[in-house]
């Protein structure tokens, strides 16, 4: 099982403890990480999307055109674009990039944050059965080699038809996220990829069984598994714990000033509810995960990391690679300068110990 490196583009330097300074859209900031994630060794990078931000479609487009091999990871909510306009737009610039774009799926667990852009759907498992319906759609898009028409309860098309196409022939990689059982129904039906936010082990062998149920249920084979955690490293165990800690100091201090803060009204995501529910059972969970910025923040986002030595770290994913995770969506606090860190200390070591893992499987089997 080979495995992928997803790092994170922000569209400004900023994060729980940078304040944003210049434009919303920094152009050389974008341009600068893209690139550095590219030497670094990334396979591919995620564009966000929330209520508020730049459009992920236009600055995934950019950082193409500025990197010569790096994939991007294209997030987007059902509900605000039709799905075969959204289909063509990505089989479109799949074409245009010969084959570097995938779709994170993000349904959206906030229905505040989500009326921004005029959801009327605020039932949270009608808005999964909307996701459902959603991409039944797109991928008819991508593979119908004639009209089709469909008629299900948040979408009708009559004779829909895309003459271009994902550039190879088994389409676009669809990455599906979501902590609950609407979620992992529409993973089981639709993922190429489900996306876990960093968890326990126990976490991940509880989600990533329900999502090969689905899958089978569905006859489909079992998707490949993400994992997003914020690594911390440093040259020793002790420093690292000191770094994450001066990260805690800073990100409470600037909380005010950063907006990473706990929603006001308690709301939290079924996924979040998981995180929270791990951090409190303490700050250090198995060898090394920590929870403290999930449980300053109300895990909204991807929040907990791993702390330790780039070797430490790299032993952690060895054990989530054993429990079937193959991707790992990382990024850091300082977005460049931890991108740079992790293409030279983290990702090579990782590499060598998942390789050494399937050299063994590969003379076992032999």
């Amino acid at each position: 099982m080979s495995i992928e490196f997803i790092g994170f583009v922000t569209n400004n330097n900023s994060s729980e403890t940078i304040p944003r300074s210049g434009p919303v859209v920094n152009r050389d900031h974008i341009e600068t990480v893209a690139k550095a994630h590219e030497n670094a060794g990334f396979d591919r990078v995620l564009l966000a999307f929330n209520a508020t931000s730049p459009d992920s479609l236009q600055v995934g487009q950019h950082v193409l055109g500025v990197t010569e091999r790096l994939n991007i990871l294209i997030a987007q909510r059902p509900g605000f674009t039709a799905p075969t306009l959204l289909a063509r737009q990505l089989a479109t610039i799949d074409q245009l990039w010969r084959g570097r774009v995938a779709l994170h799926v993000i349904t959206g667990g906030n229905a505040e944050e989500l009326k921004q852009d005029g959801n009327l759907v605020h039932d949270k498992d009608e808005r999964y059965a909307r996701t459902g319906e959603f991409l039944d759609i797109v991928k008819a898009e991508w593979s119908s080699d004639k009209p089709f028409s469909y008629s299900g309860k948040y979408y009708q098309v009559q004779n829909g038809f895309s003459q271009v196409k994902p550039y190879r022939p088994d389409g676009i990689p669809i990455f599906v996220g979501g902590g609950s059982d609407a979620a992992i129904e529409v993973a089981g039906k639709h993922a190429d990829t489900f996306a876990l936010w960093g968890e326990s082990y126990a976490q991940v062998r509880d989600v990533t069984s329900r999502v090969r149920a689905a899958a089978a249920k569905h006859g489909r084979p079992t998707p490949r598994f993400s994992l997003s955690v914020r690594p911390i490293l440093a040259e020793t165990e002790e420093k690292a714990w000191a770094k994450a800690h001066a990260i805690l100091e800073r990100a409470t201090a600037l909380q005010d000033v950063t907006g990473y803060r706990k929603p006001a009204d308690g709301h939290a995501t079924a996924g979040a509810r998981r995180l929270l529910a791990l951090a409190e059972q303490g700050s250090r969970i198995d060898k090394r995960l920590w929870t403290e910025i999930a449980k300053l923040t109300g895990a909204n986002s991807n929040t907990t990391a791993l702390v330790g030595t780039p070797e430490q770290v790299a032993e952690v994913f060895r054990d989530y690679y054993e429990l079937g995770v193959s991707h790992f969506l990382i990024r850091g606090f300082d977005p460049l300068i931890d991108a740079i860190e992790y293409g030279r200390e983290l990702i090579p070591v990782t590499r060598r110990l998942i390789a050494e893992i399937q050299s063994r499987r590969g003379v076992a089997a032999e």
